[in-house]
């Protein structure tokens, strides 16, 4: 790999997802992406008996279905890289256990999704794996229950809250086969402005996404222009107009292309007020980017995408010593392939 500034680096050898899959719950399935999505489930039980297998159940699905799609067995797979929200990270855990692949567990909040990405892409631009697995995964009522109040508690959100989403999205990444490239990468820092509300993600997170934005363009050179869509994971309606105002204030021309959230992208507020704000949690961008983005990078609609997704790195114990929040981004640029 090419080491391009601080915090970016470029992959030589140009590892491309070859497999993908996501698989989601019913509110993401009523959504406007409805159609990007392997398989919807009409329940959020998903025939288990606790909403925390009912996550891992996700999980196990999509990276099968990854490696489906690739056409591999999970014998074939050298490495699973994993991470998702819940304590101990124990979707992933039993989910690398059913896979019986090394596992590397990893945990950046909802940056996951392209925390994984990036390492995952790592892993075979170095030679040290020819097939990785990424993945992460959440659901609405595991995350409900560990970071605010239970579901069955029927507690009022405020206007700013967002909605986790229910559902997985893995990638297999390989430097040989079909797919986008995954080009660079930017690891973010730690950013905390000091709010301390759990359900106020959004503005919590804004500081990072563009502190990441700003840092990709400085290690590269680029402009905002080179891609023909920037994403950011989770931020929804209250954190992306924080993150554009704080990227036009240090002079980061994002007029010249088009800016958007994951979260705002794959539900529509008008029809599901349930989602409050917009989605949120590490299957959000996994979701949106393993199947909206890259359906339309296959339709040829879009030939380079920046993906940064956001994390809030919270846990009940900081929360109840009256931490702040600390938040990070991860971008990944994906690039269209032959």
């Amino acid at each position: 790999m090419k080491r391009l500034g601080r915090q970016t680096w470029e992959y030589d050898h140009q590892p491309r997802i070859i497999g993908r899959a996501t698989v989601v719950g019913p509110d993401e399935g009523k959504g406007p992406l409805s159609s990007d999505f392997d398989y919807i489930y009409d329940n959020l039980e998903i025939g288990e008996k606790t909403w925390e297998k009912a996550e891992r159940k996700l999980f196990e699905q999509a990276s099968q279905l990854a490696l489906v799609n690739a056409n591999l067995t999970k014998e074939e797979l050298h490495y699973f890289v994993g991470g998702d929200l819940m304590n101990q990270i124990i979707s992933s855990s039993f989910s690398a256990r059913q896979l019986g692949a090394p596992y590397l567990g990893v945990f950046g909040a909802c940056s996951t999704s392209m925390e994984t990405l990036a390492l995952a892409a790592m892993i075979v631009d170095s030679g040290a794996g020819d097939y990785v697995l990424a993945g992460t995964v959440s659901h609405n009522c595991t995350v409900e229950k560990q970071f605010r109040y239970p579901t069955e508690y029927g507690s009022q959100k405020p206007p700013y809250a967002q909605y986790t989403v229910t559902g997985s999205g893995c990638g297999v990444i390989s430097r040989t086969g079909e797919g986008p490239v995954i080009a660079k990468a930017t690891v973010g820092r730690i950013m905390d402005l000091g709010i301390k509300d759990p359900f106020n993600m959004g503005a919590a997170m804004a500081p990072a996404a563009a502190d990441t934005i700003i840092s990709h363009f400085r290690d590269t050179g680029l402009e905002p222009g080179y891609y023909d869509l920037i994403v950011t994971g989770d931020l929804a309606s209250v954190g992306l107009p924080i993150t554009k105002e704080l990227l036009h204030k240090e002079g980061i021309p994002m007029e010249q292309t088009v800016f958007n959230d994951c979260g705002l992208m794959i539900y529509d507020r008008e029809k599901q007020p349930q989602v409050v704000a917009g989605g949120s949690g590490c299957g959000c961008s996994a979701t949106v980017t393993y199947g909206h983005i890259l359906n339309r990078m296959q339709k040829g609609d879009l030939k380079r995408v920046l993906v940064v997704a956001t994390g809030a790195l919270l846990s009940p114990l900081s929360y109840q010593q009256g931490e702040s929040i600390p938040c990070i981004a991860h971008a990944v640029a994906i690039e269209q392939g032959g």
